[in-house]
């Protein structure tokens, strides 16, 4: 059996956050830890919502909140799953996604830029489901989302 150390589990999260997914690296997500999982991005003018308010788009805040929701389940996965080799784990992240995403948004997204962070609500066998927050730079809560995935 294959058990993922510590310093491997951050490089996977930070490459599949970072390189592996398109749609990421187009708005340039950036893995920031893993214990608490927490994402960033950075603002720039094509991301902006809102072009006389200069705010962030609402589907980036909801990429970003899905993404780390997203990111936390893989994050568990790999602490507790024993692998039976190190090829088995995109398979294992190959099969999961997202069911269910609902977002908050509770103030404009102003600022350079936000980050993101995610509690487990419950970790089950094939479902399980996440609690997000988006915040800037200063600390202001931006959105809340709530995730249900498939594991």
């Amino acid at each position: 059996m294959y058990v993922v150390s510590k310093e491997e589990k951050v490089a996977i999260l930070k490459r599949t956050v970072e390189e592996f997914l398109p749609f990421n690296k187009l708005l340039k997500v950036k893995y920031v830890s893993a214990d608490p999982v927490k994402l960033s991005v950075e603002n720039r003018p094509e991301l902006v919502g809102n072009a006389l308010r200069q705010i962030l788009h609402g589907g980036v805040i909801a990429t970003l909140l899905d993404v780390a929701g997203g990111m936390a389940i893989f994050n568990h996965v790999l602490e507790t799953t024993e692998f039976e080799s190190q090829a088995d784990i995109p398979k294992k992240f190959g099969r999961s996604g997202t069911i269910d995403l609902r977002v908050d948004y509770i103030r404009p997204g102003k600022g350079q830029e936000f980050f993101a962070t995610v509690q487990i609500i419950r970790q089950g066998n094939r479902v399980s489901v996440t609690r997000m927050e988006l915040h800037n730079e200063e600390q202001t809560l931006i959105a809340l989302g709530t995730g249900t995935y498939v594991v």
